[in-house]
């Protein structure tokens, strides 16, 4: 590879786009280090059980990937749960604890993660947003409103932090295969299909390749965006 071998760290990376993120950094050279409830991770990362939602496990895990890897240039903030059911059935809990793990959980990661990346004057924050953060969908209240929450968060920090060479954005995936997807009714899917104009989910390779491309020296002057990845099913939003 041309670039550098960066410290890279993955919130929520033992599985699903996490994993495929983690692995391709991996396959660039870089040193990767995956955070997760579990702890687990693919072959060659560092693996650390980490709760986001609370600030002292993510600095021990900050610690970790700073012992073993040199100091976190890039971060990856993309641990994430759903509670899906409609407004009038949805409980404060299954608001709270949405909005705890994808929101806060993000802002826990991207604090502890700029304060090296000032010290280092170079960085990249990346939030793994959703489609659904601006398109909206019934069900998701609480993981819509997080997913939209990362925006103004990718934003408000690339006005504090632009200047420092560090860049904060956010990727929006639509519908990808994944094991949540998996367990779908076909119907369900046939029917995110036919609203999709490419026709089909996408696959988390697909999203790794364009977060390996913003956590790149290609990237430094694109900053506060937001890159769908739905095979053109948020257009416009």
């Amino acid at each position: 590879m041309t670039e550098q071998p960066r410290s890279i760290l993955v919130t929520g990376g033992a599985r699903g786009i996490g994993r495929a993120i983690v692995e391709e950094f991996l396959r660039q050279g870089h040193k990767v280090a995956a955070a997760s409830t579990s702890g687990e991770a693919p072959q060659g990362a560092l693996g650390i059980a980490c709760d986001v939602t609370d600030a002292a496990s993510v600095d021990a895990a900050f610690k970790a990937a700073e012992e073993a890897n040199g100091p976190v240039e890039v971060v990856v903030a993309n641990a994430g749960i759903t509670k899906d059911t409609l407004l009038l059935r949805m409980s404060e809990d299954d608001f709270d604890q949405v909005v705890d793990v994808n929101l806060k959980g993000a802002f826990n990661v991207a604090k502890r993660a700029s304060r090296g990346m000032l010290r280092g004057k170079w960085g990249r924050i990346i939030f793994i947003g959703s489609v659904v953060g601006l398109y909206g969908s019934p069900g998701q209240v609480n993981y819509a409103a997080t997913k939209s929450g990362l925006v103004g968060m990718a934003r408000s920090l690339t006005r504090e932090l632009g200047g420092r060479n560090i860049t904060a954005n956010v990727v929006a995936p639509g519908f990808i295969q994944t094991r949540m997807t998996d367990v779908l009714p076909e119907e369900t899917v046939a029917g995110y299909r036919a609203a999709i104009p490419a026709g089909r989910l996408g696959e988390v390779a697909e999203v790794a390749s364009v977060v390996a491309f913003l956590a790149s020296d290609a990237a430094g002057y694109v900053t506060g965006a937001v890159i769908p990845v739905d095979g053109g099913l948020g257009m416009g939003h």
